[in-house]
């Protein structure tokens, strides 16, 4: 619009408003034929260059005839009707149908002129449900989200699961998803190559923002999700994001909260942290990451053939160290890699890749402490004189130090319970194979830490004597004093007897004179007299067993082997001189 025009409109605009209620109609009339527009196009030019005077504000607004228990019943009947998809099943119309159906007088609104009753309009209640902040659309809203922050590269590190539901891993290759085959009224479907899913797990450093990713075939289950955590903390060749956390999120139902995987936690001193349920916002970043590796890696599946899940994971790796060094991170301004590279050295805990992959099934030994405090683990001597209340004989639980070999771990228990690992060294031997540190024959005397043992064997000594200090102890069993000072009557309890009524008890004499029924004498059988002729020295032989028959035919007489030995044995040397 010209100067000109924008004049001539500003002063329609000003001679209609002088015209009043129902002079208007003649300015604008007069000046569409003056400047040649239709009524709608001066309308809108008008309204262009003026400022529309601000409504003044109504005497009740904010103010609504619907009482807040009938808000607070309704809002309650729309929050019911919503699905777990989110789906709206119950519309305010229906709803304040039902409710007047049940409460006739629900929602209504009394004329003071008439004493008419009259039901509120949906609009009417729709502004003051909002005016209440009882409107669905209010509730629906997420809760406030608090910030979360992590001190360093490595300190926290995020893992969650997604099974693809556009391939999986049939023989010779993984295949596309046809949506004419695999959808929701075929469940079959899915259940027919459940054992043949793919399954991409993400990790993500949540200080750097840097991404892995690793997949792998079958759903989520403790050893994939140990294969994939396993795969980001050992050292790869030209990545980076590698070290075991501080701190591993994940969800609660995640298959690793629990058995072999939370003990491989323990023995690499990670610290899980599971977030509540139904709180996916806690993992955002790494729920955001499995959106970017789909959306910017997995998109190209649809492109070329992917022969099998290691060409998946191979390209994944260059990927990653695409993405991760290029992609600039809008939190802290530099590229994912660039700001994990600002880890130091005591932030950065390096493990061996087949020792972790040892303590996901290794069972802690449970050796004996020796006499000079020492435990046998894994073929080596470790020394627990440092432990805490350690005692020779008892059992320790011994495990591997992942992050220093010359070092073990002993597993104990704090007052709460939970698990602490003590650290314990090796012991070292000289050239000669005598322990490092050994006391020197007749030149030194090393005394080894007190146990608990120790000490409770020296207050017993104490209290047996009556001393005060070991000195005195030993004094007094120098000196044969009794224990306890000879205040313990050992034989007192024998006369705290309660009163027992002693009454007599009717005998039947003993008949001097009577004869006593002898037991017959016990008979062995021509075996078992052999044996015990053999056992006494007598040479047995098929004559003699015919002769000891003839002499006893219905068995021997235990009582008469003393005598059969003195007469076989004379008769076997007759016959031996007889040989001759």
């Amino acid at each position: 619009m010209s100067p000109a025009l924008i004049e001539a409109l500003l002063d329609v605009a000003r001679r209609a408003q002088a015209a009043g209620h129902g002079g208007k109609e003649a300015v604008y009339a007069a000046a569409c034929q003056h400047l040649g527009l239709s009524r709608a196009t001066l309308m809108r030019r008008i309204k262009e260059v003026t400022v529309k005077p601000e409504r003044k504000r109504r005497s009740d607004a904010g103010s609504t005839a619907l009482s807040l228990p009938d808000a607070q019943l309704l809002s309650t009947t729309l929050m019911e009707g919503y699905r777990a998809n989110d789906k709206a099943i119950h519309a305010l119309k229906l709803a304040l149908v039902r409710l007047r159906a049940n409460r006739p007088h629900f929602a209504c609104t009394l004329d003071a002129a008439t004493g008419e009753i009259r039901p509120l309009s949906d609009s009417a209640c729709a502004r003051a449900l909002r005016t209440y902040r009882l409107h669905p659309e209010q509730l629906r809203q997420p809760e406030p989200a608090q910030a979360l922050a992590s001190e360093h590269p490595n300190d926290v590190w995020q893992i969650d699961a997604s099974i693809s539901t556009l391939f999986y891993v049939p023989e010779g290759g993984v295949a596309d998803m046809d949506k004419a085959v695999f959808y929701k009224n075929k469940p079959e479907n899915f259940e027919k190559i459940k054992r043949q899913r793919l399954t991409r797990y993400v990790l993500t450093d949540h200080c750097s923002g840097a991404i892995f990713v690793h997949y792998v075939a079958g759903g989520e289950s403790i050893v994939n999700m140990a294969e994939a955590f396993l795969a980001a903390i050992a050292k790869r060749p030209d990545q980076q994001m590698y070290g075991v956390p501080f701190h591993l999120m994940m969800d609660p139902g995640s298959a690793g909260i629990g058995g072999a995987f939370k003990t491989l936690l323990r023995r690499l001193q990670v610290k899980p942290v599971v977030n509540e349920a139904g709180n996916p916002r806690a993992k955002g970043q790494v729920e955001n990451a499995h959106n970017l590796v789909e959306t910017n890696f997995e998109s190209g599946f649809k492109f070329q053939h992917v022969p099998s899940i290691a060409w998946i994971n191979a390209q994944a790796a260059h990927w990653m160290r695409y993405y991760n060094s290029v992609r600039v991170h809008s939190r802290h301004g530099l590229t994912r890699w660039a700001k994990w590279m600002e880890i130091t050295q005591q932030q950065l805990r390096l493990v061996d890749a087949d020792l972790a992959r040892q303590l996901l099934t290794h069972e802690p030994a449970t050796p004996k402490v020796d006499s000079g405090l020492c435990v046998r683990f894994n073929g080596r001597v470790w020394s627990v004189k440092q432990v805490p209340n350690v005692m020779v004989g008892e059992k320790l639980t011994v495990t591997f130090n992942p992050f220093n070999p010359a070092t073990a771990y002993v597993l104990d228990r704090d007052a709460q319970g939970g698990e602490v690992l003590i650290e314990v060294p090796e012991v070292q031997r000289d050239a000669h194979g005598f322990a490092e540190g050994a006391a020197l024959i007749g030149r030194e005397y090393k005394a080894l830490p007190e146990t608990a043992a120790d000490a409770n064997r020296k207050l017993v000594e104490r209290i047996a004597t009556s001393a005060q200090t070991d000195e005195q102890a030993a004094a007094a069993r120098k000196a044969k004093a009794l224990p306890l000072g000879g205040a313990l009557d050992p034989y007192k309890h024998h006369a705290d007897l309660p009163d027992v009524a002693m009454l007599p008890r009717r005998g039947t004499e003993l008949q001097t004179g009577a004869s006593v029924a002898q037991a017959a004498p016990e008979l062995l059988t021509h075996f078992e007299a052999a044996k015990a002729l053999a056992a006494r020295g007598v040479p047995m032989s098929p004559e003699l067993v015919g002769s000891l028959k003839s002499l006893h035919p219905d068995g021997v007489p235990e009582a008469e082997l003393g005598a059969l030995e003195a007469r076989l044995t004379v008769r076997a040397s007759l016959r031996v001189v007889g040989g001759q």
